[in-house]
């Protein structure tokens, strides 16, 4: 019974081996640029954390672990730490939450359902900047239109500056960053809706489930893998996201407005330390990396009922 065991798993183990031979000719253009556009930067950002690189680029030799001694020793590190932390779970779990409502919403059938499915991906489509650049304009105190408005409706006695200050501005940058993150998470589920088969929710409703039950005990579950990409793709945006932070309170002085984990974008721009910058990356690469594991072994999305 032995030999007839192992020369099976041996057979197994060769054809394995064959067919990956015969698709790598196909897998290669991927694999190349996956390698140009992903592993080659990892390694290099990770090569450099380790390097003492001067102002100008000037490589002057192996540092060890000073650049990552240094980032734990940067100013505000802490305020960088929750402004961080309050930023990712906020807008995730905002744009999770009306994600599934409106695919909820726009998974039912009415006049104008295409027009309005263009209509709400327009926000993630267009420029983040320029979307920004809108709010901007628009919640300025003396001329911006969502200003006057909630003046208009009586919302404000008078035109305030959200911008102008540091927690109204971050929490007008977390705003914007739901408007833009909603359209592409709110797909994300309408496509897991329509995963869903017809026959199942009828059974449902012929067993006596009410529409909450339903959801909740028969659609819900089958939207997990899809609440995992949405999750983990917007964690990826979200977590390093610059342009809406450095467009809406980059004039804001200090660190509460505008400084998350893009910390390393302002320690390039002003003081020029690309070694520090660098390990701070890896540490943020590795956080990534670890939320998004432990995420994964937590919720299991792709495990099968």
């Amino acid at each position: 019974m032995t030999a007839p065991s192992t020369a099976t798993r041996s057979l197994k183990r060769r054809v394995r081996r064959q067919t990956t031979l015969q698709a790598l000719p196909w897998l290669a253009p991927a694999l190349i640029l996956i390698g140009g556009v992903v592993v080659f930067p990892i390694g290099y950002m990770i090569y450099t954390s380790f390097r003492d690189l001067t102002r100008f680029g000037t490589d002057r030799g192996w540092a060890g672990l000073e650049n990552y001694e240094r980032v734990l020793e940067l100013d505000h590190l802490s305020r960088v730490l929750s402004n961080t932390a309050l930023w990712v779970v906020g807008v995730v779990a905002l744009s999770v939450g009306l994600g599934l409502v409106l695919a909820q919403f726009l998974n039912k059938r009415f006049p104008g359902r295409k027009i309005l499915r263009l209509v709400i991906i327009v926000p993630w489509a267009a420029s983040v900047v320029m979307t920004s650049t809108v709010f901007v304009y628009g919640l300025d105190p003396f001329y911006g239109i969502i200003n006057q408005f909630l003046v208009d409706v009586g919302i404000l006695d008078t035109p305030y500056g959200f911008l102008k200050n540091a927690l109204p501005g971050f929490l007008s940058a977390m705003a914007v960053a739901v408007f833009v993150s909603v359209p592409f998470t709110t797909f994300v589920f309408l496509a897991g809706l329509q995963t869903v088969p017809h026959d199942v929710l009828e059974a449902a409703q012929i067993d006596g489930a009410s529409r909450v039950q339903t959801y909740w005990r028969v659609v819900f579950p089958m939207l997990r893998g899809a609440l995992a990409v949405a999750t983990i793709i917007n964690v990826i945006n979200v977590f390093n996201s610059l342009p809406i932070l450095k467009t809406m309170t980059g004039a804001i002085p200090g660190y509460d407005a505008d400084t998350t984990t893009s910390l390393m974008f302002k320690i390039i721009q002003n003081d020029r330390q690309i070694d520090t910058a660098s390990a701070l990356s890896v540490l943020n690469f590795i956080v990534v990396v670890v939320v998004i594991g432990v995420y994964l072994r937590v919720v299991r999305p792709m495990r099968e009922d």
